[in-house]
């Protein structure tokens, strides 16, 4: 062994009993060609897998340059008797060390589905921002995902022109709110036993750490003077797509029109008593609790709509409807808002009956 291998080995040496890899590092740095590898090939066949840490560590340093090569090919030496390293432990993904937040959420309002859009900004992870956009359904739960990536720039021109064509009212509103009415669509296809779209696996650990809005709900009577004005707000183009499902009141639409098509001399008071109590029928029948509930929530979600747009009197309406709904003490077939989606659905039904409408275009399914 030359007196530049000996050195070299003797820094080896230190090395494997704690001396500064720094400095053995710039004893093989310095040594003349060959005479590292000399030196490690030597200090591995006399110490086997005791060398191994000192070895690997060389092998794995950026700042060896030329040493990790030599060093490399003493693992190589050593592996082919049987001495391998243990096996390291996974490194943590980096993704991880920032999680996503959302900074920014819009919310559409809902149309007779119960479906409505939803946008939320997300900015962490690696620092830049990405648009989480979903559909939920109140029956269903997350019908449509999409998104990415997104500029500032790009996400200002896209909310232009969703204002511009959107036919329900398009609100900005705190992140918190946008993230609960998702946890709720999560809780329904927990309820389901269903599952998101595929594509909300990438959006799922976001909404499992973001802040939701508490639900906060306070029981007021329903305002009498507010119910009588029920048809007002039916009557908003925000609600023409509010209707029973005309295709669950085609009997009781036939039976309307044959009332009022009757050769029979029949008073007009004996012909809306009977209209009466085909809508009644039809409530009693479709509004269960259970639709009472989710109909009211509906209407509390547009009364917000309405108050956060400047539109005061339908978001005290609205208020009502769903006060009178959630009073399951309250008779159902008394009340105007039902019957009203009732009879709406039945004309509907009368028109498709008809073929002046498509019963796909008039379906309430998701």
């Amino acid at each position: 062994m030359t007196e530049a291998a000996a050195a070299c080995r003797a820094a080896l040496e230190a090395a494997l009993a704690g001396a500064p890899l720094a400095t053995t590092l710039a004893t093989l740095v310095g040594a003349p060609e060959g005479a590292a590898d000399v030196a490690l090939r030597d200090f591995a066949a006399a110490h086997g897998a005791t060398a191994l840490p000192v070895i690997e560590a060389l092998a794995d340093d950026p700042a060896a340059r030329g040493v990790r090569r030599v060093a490399r090919r003493a693992l190589y030496r050593l592996a082919q008797k049987g001495v391998t390293p243990p096996p390291r432990a996974a490194a943590r993904p980096v993704v991880g060390r920032r999680a996503e937040r959302p900074a920014r959420a819009w919310l559409s309002g809902i149309d007779g589905t119960g479906s409505r859009a939803v946008w939320i900004v997300f900015e962490g992870g690696f620092g830049g921002t990405a648009l989480c956009s979903l559909i939920l359904n109140d029956t269903v739960g997350i019908l449509e995902v999409a998104g990415g990536e997104i500029t500032r720039k790009r996400l200002d021109t896209e909310l232009a022109a969703l204002r511009a064509n959107q036919k329900l009212p398009w609100i900005e509103v705190a992140p918190p709110r946008a993230v609960a009415a998702v946890h709720a669509a999560l809780a329904l296809h927990a309820s389901l036993g269903t599952t998101p779209p595929a594509g909300f696996a990438r959006w799922q650990p976001a909404f499992e750490h973001a802040e939701a809005e508490a639900t906060r709900r306070t029981a007021t009577p329903a305002d009498p003077t507010l119910l009588d004005r029920v048809s007002e707000l039916l009557g908003l183009p925000e609600l023409a797509s509010w209707f029973v499902d005309p295709e669950s009141v085609q009997s009781e639409s036939l039976e309307l029109l044959q009332t009022r098509e009757s050769r029979l001399v029949v008073s007009d008071r004996i012909k809306a008593e009977r209209e009466a109590a085909i809508v009644e029928r039809i409530v009693e029948r479709e509004f269960t609790a259970e639709v009472r509930q989710r109909w009211a929530r509906r209407l509390e979600e547009m009364a917000f709509v309405f108050a956060v747009t400047d539109r005061p009197e339908p978001a005290a309406i609205a208020a009502a409807a769903a006060a009178a709904l959630r009073d399951l003490a309250r008779d159902v077939r008394g009340q105007p808002f039902p019957a009203g989606l009732a009879r709406r659905g039945m004309e509907l039904a009368g028109e498709v009956a008809a073929g002046r409408l498509s019963a796909a275009d008039v379906s309430r399914r998701p």
